[in-house]
C-alpha cells in the first residue's frame, strides 16, 4: 500500500472513531439529561404546589373567575346571629405567620377563599378551630405544619393564622 493511501485511510478510521465516539457521548447524554430533565421538572412541580399550602377553588386570573367570585361573594350570609358547624361552607380570609413573620402562601390576600368545615382540605386543627364562631368575627388559629409538609421553612413549625369569617353560605 502506497504511504499515501496509508495515511488517508488512517484519517479516515481516526475520523470514524471519532464520530463514534461521539454518537456514544449523544446517547449517554440523552439517556441521563431526559430522565434528569424530567425529574426537575417533577421537582418544581411538587415545589411550586407546596408553597399553595391552602387549596382555592376559584382562579381570579381572568374575568369570567372574577366575576364568579364576585358572585359568591354576594351569595353568603353575614347574618352574625349565625355559628359555624361541622359541615358549613364558609368564606374566609386569613393571614399566616411564624413567629410574627407572615409567610409566602399563608394569606388570602383578601380575595376571600371557601372553605368546607371538616373536609380536611386544610391543615389538621385548622377547621375545626373555626366551629362556633360567627360571621364578621376574627379568630387567631394555631396550626404545626407537618413535618413532611414539603416547604422547608415551613416543616415542622407552628404558625398562628389571623382568620375572618366573610360569612356562611
Amino acid at each position: 500500500m502506497k504511504k499515501e493511501n496509508k495515511k488517508m485511510a488512517q484519517e479516515r478510521r481516526a475520523e470514524e472513531r471519532r464520530k463514534k465516539e461521539q454518537r456514544e457521548h449523544r446517547k449517554k447524554v440523552l439517556s441521563i439529561g431526559i430522565p434528569a430533565a424530567l425529574i426537575a421538572i417533577l421537582i418544581i412541580v411538587i415545589l411550586v404546589d407546596a408553597f399553595k399550602p391552602f387549596s382555592s377553588t376559584t382562579d381570579d386570573t381572568d374575568e369570567a373567575s372574577t366575576e364568579s367570585i364576585t358572585e359568591e361573594a354576594v351569595s353568603y350570609s353575614t347574618d352574625t346571629s349565625l355559628t359555624v358547624a361541622d359541615g358549613d361552607t364558609v368564606n374566609i380570609d386569613y393571614v399566616g405567620s411564624i413567629d410574627g413573620v407572615e409567610f409566602s402562601g399563608g394569606s388570602t390576600d383578601g380575595n376571600g377563599t371557601d372553605l368546607v368545615i371538616g373536609s380536611g382540605s386544610y391543615i389538621d386543627d385548622f377547621e375545626e378551630q373555626l366551629i362556633g364562631y360567627h360571621p364578621g368575627d376574627t379568630v387567631e388559629v394555631t396550626v404545626t405544619f407537618p413535618e413532611d409538609y414539603g416547604v422547608d421553612d415551613l416543616n415542622g413549625q407552628e404558625a398562628l393564622f389571623e382568620v375572618t369569617i366573610n360569612g356562611i353560605y
